[in-house]
């Protein structure tokens, strides 16, 4: 039984959507949750921070939607997303990742994928995915495929100090907020202050929305969280 089955509902369209995210970078998990729970008709029920714990929880937990990265380490994401479709055959997995190439899709339909989102995609795109998916099709996010543009215009593209740019490749990297001073060298209340900026800046609602948009405007050099 589904955790959200628990709950009385008139059918089976009445209740939200209960959402497992299985990705390894704790903090980017977290805040995909937090998105996820702001949603309406969405509900993160969990997170698992490795494969086999995504499969674990998948089989407890029952939800309607497992949301798994690729690559992750120990166990491959695509071997994991057949392994939930065997523990919960009522689930849709979105494989989440940042391989856009037919090849990449093929394999995902192939371990049973009901959704190939890249990680360098818009926070709505991914949520939109998520609301749309239906059995029996596998849906491929548009920006999975998008032809990259001239990067000359640059009208929209905010300016972002180094630091901040540091800030946002930490957050990628899945780094929690807390954990940034030691890392930089600065207190906490200018870590925040730096999150807040860049927040800003980006016209950002959340951190996960603000490293989405960071990778989509080229602001960051680094690829962050793998997938």
């Amino acid at each position: 039984m589904t955790v959200a089955d628990e709950e009385p509902t008139a059918d089976g369209d009445d209740r939200d959507r209960t959402v497992l995210v299985v990705d390894d970078h704790r903090s980017f998990a977290e805040m995909l949750a937090a998105a996820l729970d702001g949603t309406p008709g969405l509900r993160c029920v969990g997170i698992a921070g490795s494969a086999s714990e995504g499969v674990a929880l998948a089989r407890r937990l029952q939800p309607d939607v497992v949301v798994m990265d690729i690559q992750m380490p120990r166990e491959d994401g695509l071997v994991a997303t057949a392994r939930v479709r065997e523990v919960a055959p009522g689930a849709l997995v979105a494989v989440l990742t940042a391989h856009a190439s037919p090849e990449w899709v093929g394999k995902a339909a192939q371990a049973g994928a009901s959704a190939f989102v890249p990680k360098n995609g818009s926070l709505q795109e991914m949520l939109d995915v998520l609301t749309g998916l239906q059995r029996g099709q596998l849906v491929v996010a548009p920006s999975a495929f998008r032809v990259p543009v001239d990067p000359s215009p640059v009208a929209d593209v905010p300016e972002l100090s180094p630091r901040e740019v540091d800030v946002l490749r930490l957050l990628a990297d899945g780094t929690a907020v807390k954990d940034l001073a030691p890392v930089l060298g600065i207190s906490l209340n200018t870590a925040r202050g730096y999150v807040k900026s860049v927040r800003a800046k980006l016209g950002a609602a959340s951190q996960l929305e603000a490293v989405l948009k960071a990778r989509e405007l080229g602001l960051l050099a680094d690829p962050g969280p793998s997938a």
